[in-house]
Parts: structure tokens; C-alpha cells; sequence
């Protein structure tokens, strides 16, 4: 492997350390490859990423070796750097590193890390989301393609709900469409405005889409991962790279591009063509934040006019307060059951 090498970002000397180490080998992608993708898209990456605490998905010999998921900021984190503090529904603390500039990026990048994962709060307040995030994730049976019509028709449920939905690829076989948001409602409670939006697409489209948290309920369908929006869930960021043996990256898209783009389009060698073409196309997201009351009006209404109240957590998520049981239906008819003779 190549010496270590130093770069100049912006006012910042960054060290990269075995630059030549091949990241994907289906490729042949180095280290190097990554770092200067990451320099090549910026802008777009400290946009998605500014001031948000952020757990690194770490791949340090590449997408064929081990990996892991770093909460907390490695202890050498430099101090131009900053971090935020964040609490897990455990009820413990982590400082999380939150980038602000490109450098902090790319030093990242240097420990191996393909995938950033920040979440939708800034460090100086971490307690009230500015981003409701909505993943449309496709079922065994259903395709890309059927995520596209489910996003076409999530953004007419969106805007009928006073907000604005900001797609992109997930860099495997979904979408995600971000919606910037007033930072006034708590984790809860914006996880209840992403339910009601969940299943008001869901009514719209029944035979495609499905708010079913158990498997074995979802069919084929592209189902709408609510819990996406609890605290301590967090969503690739825009522009990330994602593991995967061709170098597929989560691509910022316009609404005219997505019945056309294919998350083939985007991986570490096309998109920095793209960026220089087109820069980045989310740069207005943060412009003008959306207001929730529309979505919790219609939560209520749910629950007052159908019956339809909270939905299941993820299972290492604390028991909350108004929350279904966390029993798998298989698992509670057969609890439920009557015994067989003889048994």
C-alpha cells in the first residue's frame, strides 16, 4: 500500500493514511477513490450533514471485511471538529461527531467510514427534530419501480398536508423523501405525523403499500418504515456511500427525475459528474421548514374517527405509553389458541 499522504481541505491539513487500500474490489476503488468522491461532492454532504450528530458506518479493509457502527466520536477526533451530545431512549449519553466542513468528512473517510448516518436533529438542540424522514422500502416481490410509484404518490399526500418532500435513492432499492420541518415537536410526536402520512398512502394505494411492522403481514408491497422517525433511528445521509460490491451512493434527486432514475445511475464514479453538472439539487431544502400540525390533525382524526391509534416500536426501543403489544400475530394466535386434545 502507498505511504500516507496529506491534504490541504480548505484550512485544514487532513492525513490519509494507506490511500492505495482497495475499498471495493468488484471495482477497484481504493481508499483514496473515496476520499477524493467525498471532496468532489462537499458542499452537498456538509449540507446533508451540518451541525448533526452522526454515527459512522466504519468499513476499515474495505465492504469484504468486518464493520461496525460507531456511535460515540473516536477518542483522536481532532478539535476543530465539534460534537453533539445525544440521548438514547436507554436513557444513556453520547457525544456524536457533528461535521461542519468538508475536512471533517474526509477525515472520517480516512477511518474507513463509507456511510454517514445523522440524525434529524442539530447539536444545539437535540430534543426536536428538523427533519421528517420517510423511507419506502420494498418487500420481497416488489422492485425499485414500485417504490417510484409509491414516492409519486407520497408527494401529493405531502403537499395536501402543507409540506415538501425532498427525495432521493437510498443507494440499494428504495427512496427516501426528507420533509425539512419547524424544530417544535418532539421525537413522538413527529413520529405520529409520519404514521398518519404513512397510512394516508397507505389508504391510497392498498394494494402497494402497506404500514404493517411485522413481515410476515407486508406482503408484497412497498412498506412505509414509520419507525424510521423514532428516536435513535437514523437514515444514510444524502450523498453517502453505501457497502455494496458496485459503490452505489444515496443520490439527491429532483421530483421530474424520479420516474426516470435508477439507483444505478449513482455510485462513486458517476456522481461526481453529476454534482459538477448539476451541483447539488437539494441545496433549497432548508429554506422554507414545514409545519406538522396538518399531519397531527390528521393523526387525530385517525384515532378518533377509525380507531387508529400507535403502532409498534422497534423491539429495543422502550415500552411507550399507548404503544401495541409487541407480539409477532403468529406468535399471539398461537399463544391465543386453544390446546389440542391429548396435549
Amino acid at each position: 500500500m502507498g505511504e500516507a499522504m496529506e491534504l490541504t481541505v480548505g484550512d485544514r491539513v487532513v492525513r490519509i493514511s494507506h490511500p492505495d487500500k482497495v475499498y471495493f474490489p468488484e471495482r477497484g476503488f481504493t481508499k483514496y477513490d473515496v476520499v477524493r468522491y467525498y471532496l468532489a461532492v462537499g458542499d452537498g454532504i456538509v449540507r446533508a450533514l451540518r451541525d448533526r450528530p452522526t454515527t459512522l458506518e466504519r468499513y476499515p479493509d474495505g465492504v469484504g471485511g468486518e464493520s461496525f457502527f460507531q456511535k460515540r466520536a473516536p477518542h483522536n477526533l481532532p478539535d476543530w471538529i465539534p460534537t453533539g451530545r445525544i440521548a438514547f431512549p436507554s436513557g444513556r449519553y453520547a457525544d456524536e461527531l457533528c461535521p461542519r466542513e468538508v475536512a471533517a468528512v474526509v477525515w472520517a473517510a480516512n477511518l474507513g467510514c463509507l456511510t454517514f448516518h445523522p440524525w434529524p436533529v442539530r447539536r444545539d438542540d437535540t430534543e426536536h427534530p428538523d427533519e421528517l424522514r420517510i423511507d419506502l422500502d420494498p418487500q420481497p416481490g416488489t422492485s425499485y419501480a414500485d417504490a417510484v410509484r409509491a414516492a409519486l404518490e407520497l408527494r401529493g399526500v405531502l403537499e395536501g398536508l402543507g409540506l415538501v418532500g425532498w427525495p432521493k435513492t437510498s443507494g440499494g432499492r428504495g427512496l427516501h423523501v426528507f420533509v425539512p420541518i419547524l424544530p417544535r415537536w418532539t421525537f413522538v410526536q413527529v413520529r405520529r405525523a409520519a404514521i398518519a402520512v404513512a397510512r394516508e398512502l397507505e389508504r391510497r394505494m392498498p394494494g402497494s403499500v402497506t404500514t404493517k411492522w411485522w413481515k410476515e403481514e407486508r406482503g408484497e408491497k412497498v412498506f412505509v418504515d414509520y419507525n424510521q422517525t423514532a428516536r435513535d433511528r437514523t437514515i444514510a445521509s444524502a450523498y453517502s456511500v453505501r457497502p455494496r460490491p458496485h459503490a452505489p451512493v444515496s443520490a439527491p434527486l429532483l421530483w421530474e427525475e424520479v420516474p426516470t432514475a435508477v439507483p444505478e445511475d449513482f455510485d462513486l464514479a458517476s456522481m461526481p459528474d453529476r454534482y459538477a453538472d448539476v451541483g447539488d439539487v437539494h441545496a433549497g431544502m432548508e429554506e422554507k421548514p414545514c409545519g406538522l400540525d396538518a399531519a397531527l390533525e390528521l393523526a387525530d382524526r385517525d384515532e378518533r374517527e377509525h380507531g387508529l391509534g400507535d403502532l409498534p416500536y422497534p423491539p429495543e426501543h422502550p415500552k411507550m405509553k399507548g404503544e401495541p403489544k409487541r407480539v409477532q400475530p403468529s406468535r399471539a394466535r398461537k399463544k391465543a389458541a386453544p390446546n389440542e386434545p391429548g396435549d
